[in-house]
């Protein structure tokens, strides 16, 4: 697919969107999405942990440098995972990204939103504590992370007991819902947590990153490990 491979493009041409985001972010659904949906992108490598003229051009067409970040070929800029996925989706239908069965569909897009309003929140509480609460000492942040890591795993519970896999979360095929919760559950010992409460949807996340048309890009971003006898972490 030409969209995995323009990982590694020069300056972005006319007609080709350019997605800005670093690896083991949530870039990687937009990037997997974006290979699916086979729309041609240039990936620019960017966060505003990373300095450096990736960042400059991200922050020209997004203030808040967040990533993912998705400028269309058309010069309009899309951000917010869940809306980047359901734009793709809904603008190419024959990707699969999301189901055509209206009612199916609705459920996938309030997956995904789901997990952007609820886990993706949690995390982001879980990495910036400091950002919530003011003049917070070191153990008010331990106390908030750990509290938040507990509610992101019950938030992970609510959300496979809500999204079966059948045999992927949105019916018969791999598809946006789907690579959103294979990126987030990455975070914050989701996956890790998911094998234990919830192991049907962990499997299925397995299905997920092991698809041959996006498995490169996974592993780009979450390598397995050297030794196969050693777990890696999982977030």
């Amino acid at each position: 697919m030409g969209g995995a491979r323009a990982r590694h493009a020069g300056p972005s041409s006319a007609g080709r969107a350019v997605l800005f985001g670093t690896k083991g972010a949530g870039s990687a659904a937009v990037e997997a999405a974006l290979t699916l949906a086979e729309v041609p992108f240039e990936l620019v490598n960017a966060a505003e942990w990373q300095p450096g003229p990736g960042l400059e051009r991200l922050r020209k067409v997004n203030p808040l440098a967040q990533i993912p970040t998705l400028l269309l070929d058309d010069g309009s800029v899309m951000t917010e995972s869940a809306a980047i996925l359901i734009h793709l989706g809904l603008t190419r239908p024959d990707s699969d990204l999301l189901p055509s069965a209206p009612a199916s569909r609705a459920q996938a897009m309030r997956g995904l939103v789901y997990l952007a309003a609820n886990c993706y929140a949690a995390i982001g509480v879980i990495d910036y504590p400091a950002r919530w609460v003011k003049d917070a000492d070191e153990a008010t942040g331990a106390r908030i992370r750990a509290g938040s890591r507990a509610r992101l795993h019950a938030l992970w519970e609510v959300f496979a007991d809500t999204f079966p896999a059948r045999p992927f979360l949105g019916g018969a095929q791999l598809g946006a819902l789907d690579l959103q919760a294979a990126v987030v559950s990455r975070w914050s010992g989701g996956r890790a947590h998911l094998a234990v409460a919830r192991p049907k949807l962990h499997d299925c996340l397995i299905r997920v990153e092991a698809d041959p048309r996006i498995a490169s890009i996974f592993a780009h971003h979450w390598p397995p490990p050297a030794c196969p006898n050693v777990e890696a972490p999982l977030g």
